[in-house]
């Protein structure tokens, strides 16, 4: 069966975002995207900024159920499938809007977008030469390749059948992270740990806990590597950047830089080991941190994500990743953090953060309680890589049709 070729304007309906600008908009404040707002395939929703628009632009800058959401900057071509999760959503310029028309199942040209996203089919139509983008005039070009509308139903209904597994793991996964952060908060924002009854508050905290700062809690806190484009290639350590830095997460962006042996010895990298904690310097959330497990590669990560090892005779790894990702502790980081352009806060700055420290037996015990959530996330997560890899041994054999469903 043959397959129809256009450019991508001639099947969709293209729109870039609405300037951010505090002055000069004007109307009612609404939630937007912007590029962290945006994965492959998802959203991250938690913590969404707002802009005013006026009526005439709501169906300008608007999104509907199926509307492609696609990064013009950053990483661009990474995008996702808006399914109204939240109402009102509005994109902000670093957003396209792609609207497919009558020819096109929304979900198949999604997954077209992925391959090409995974065998670099836009990097073509970039433009920058440190921060690339992706103009709306080059996006435009995009050849779109297509069989009949029920195949491409077909296609997407295969693949969407591994992103439901997909989807349903990481709302399981999300839940086991919430009760984990719910019982820290009981325990440790509001005092009631095992106990709490017999001790006494001494100078605003309990007796027998202590002030400490993070750096006085760990064995190090490191920057990670400065690594040019000029050092990067091989596989056998991977470079993680600081879009993989979730809140208490691994985040797959899809961005796969590596280094080899070599190159890790010559420049004296610093290894991350499970049970490292890795701190991003940068937004957004700044300070957000995430507890390496073990993973499939073996990692450095860059500059701008602070290495942190937990001293346990102090700290336990789980109290030291919650505090850290706790709403005081982000808040404190982001009041700490300079720059013009763009805000990161500085390993000093960093180093110097407050963490009050409750006895090792206490967090040991909090420890125990929240591991078995964490064991079950990482089997969890295994199985959407193995769902992520299945799929994308698919993907292309679909997409260019040498698989017929």
């Amino acid at each position: 069966m043959s397959w129809t070729r256009k450019p991508l304007a001639q099947v969709a309906e293209l729109c870039l975002g609405k300037m951010l600008d505090a002055k000069k908009n004007r109307g009612e404040p609404m939630p937007y995207l912007a590029n962290v707002n945006v994965r492959w395939g998802a959203f991250e929703l938690d913590d969404l900024r707002e802009m005013r628009f006026e009526p005439h632009e709501l169906d300008r800058y608007g999104l509907r159920y199926g509307d492609i959401v696609m990064c013009e900057g950053g990483e661009p071509g990474r995008c996702a499938i808006w399914k109204d999760e939240v109402p009102g959503m509005m994109i902000q310029k670093a957003i396209h809007r792609i609207r497919p028309n009558e020819e096109l199942d929304y979900r198949f040209l999604y997954y077209l977008f992925l391959h090409k996203g995974r065998n670099d089919g836009f990097s073509g139509l970039f433009t920058g030469a440190t921060i690339k983008h992706l103009p709306g005039q080059n996006l435009a070009k995009v050849e779109v390749a297509y069989p009949a509308k029920p195949e491409q139903k077909r296609i997407a209904d295969l693949l969407s059948a591994y992103d439901d597994l997909i989807e349903n793991n990481h709302r399981r996964i999300k839940l086991l992270e919430e009760s984990a952060r719910l019982l820290y908060r009981e325990w440790f924002v509001h005092l009631r740990y095992p106990g709490h009854e017999h001790v006494k508050i001494v100078e605003g905290v309990p007796e027998g806990w202590n002030r400490l700062t993070l750096r006085d809690s760990c064995e190090y806190v490191e920057d990670g590597d400065w690594i040019e484009s000029k050092d990067q290639g091989g596989d056998d350590y991977r470079l993680l950047q600081v879009s993989n830095i979730g809140v208490d997460s691994f985040v797959e962006t899809g961005n796969f830089r590596y280094v080899t042996g070599e190159t890790f010895r010559r420049l004296n990298c610093r290894e991350v080991c499970p049970g490292d904690i890795l701190v991003s310097r940068m937004p957004d959330p700044i300070g957000r941190a995430w507890l390496a497990t073990e993973m499939p590669w073996r990692m450095i990560t860059a500059v701008d994500v602070a290495i942190v090892r937990p001293d346990r005779s102090r700290v336990t790894p789980y109290f030291l990743l919650q505090h850290l990702n706790s709403r005081a502790s982000l808040e404190l980081a982001t009041q700490h953090a300079t720059g013009t352009t763009r805000l990161r806060i500085s390993r000093r700055s960093l180093c110097a953060l407050p963490v009050v420290v409750p006895p090792i037996t206490l967090q040991s015990e909090f420890d125990e309680a929240i591991a078995g959530n964490y064991e079950l996330r990482s089997n969890l997560q295994k199985q959407v890589g193995k769902l992520i890899q299945a799929r994308d041994l698919l993907l292309p054999r679909l997409m260019s049709g040498e698989v017929v469903v």
